[in-house]
């Protein structure tokens, strides 16, 4: 008996050997028309049937031959396919690939954190606005040393125009030379403290398995 299942949309149900019977019978029946037959013929050879053209045939037939149609899908249970798969978009593919690589990456960084530097680490300067801040601070400052320098020269040449001149401009040279070294400062502490966050956290990473070991 053949088990092939052609497409069938609609409610579908199996065959029991009340079915088979009938269906026979119905596929040999002059009464029936011929399409009636084959169709008959067509669902005999099949071990779930749909409902819509078996019901058909069961209507046509002649009522003091054919079964009660209750008692003739007695037995019978229902044929729920599973829906096909929902087939996955190029654009949904290639947003889950990279999904995927960031999650791999993140986990990657979560391992080696203890290890390897911090690569968000704000570098000096590192934005315009950082740039910017420092350029007015060193404006400011050079425009202070010049005006104070302009002021001590007054003070001691006697309003003498041209040495004025030439202590603000001492001023604003020993301003911008006091800027520089304040610079360097800052930048050098930065850098040690770094370098010491990264030295605590590589032998912290490495005195953990040693403890354990001991521990063990």
């Amino acid at each position: 008996m053949g088990t092939d299942k052609p497409n069938r949309v609609g409610l579908v149900i199996s065959t029991t050997p009340l079915i088979r019977v009938f269906l026979s019978a119905a596929s040999k029946d002059s009464s029936l028309s011929d399409e009636l037959q084959q169709a008959s013929s067509d669902l005999l050879l099949q071990s779930e049937v749909p409902y819509a053209p078996l019901r058909a045939v069961w209507m046509a037939s002649d009522p003091s031959t054919r079964p009660d149609l209750t008692r003739l899908f007695s037995g019978t249970r229902f044929i729920f396919s599973s829906p096909k798969p929902r087939e996955k978009s190029e654009e949904l593919k290639a947003r889950l690939r990279k999904l995927e690589d960031l999650a791999e990456r993140k986990a990657y960084q979560e391992l080696v954190k203890d290890i390897a530097p911090p690569k968000d680490v704000p570098e000096p300067f590192s934005s315009y606005k950082d740039q910017l801040g420092f350029g007015l601070h060193v404006v400011v400052t050079m425009f202070t040393g010049y005006l104070l320098g302009y002021a001590a020269f007054r003070a001691l040449f006697n309003h003498s125009p041209a040495m004025n001149a030439a202590g603000g401009i001492l001023g604003l040279v020993g301003a911008m030379f006091v800027e520089t070294f304040l610079f360097i400062i800052r930048s050098s502490n930065a850098e040690t403290n770094r370098t010491k966050k990264f030295s605590q956290k590589s032998r912290s990473s490495f005195s953990t398995p040693s403890s354990t070991k001991k521990n063990q």
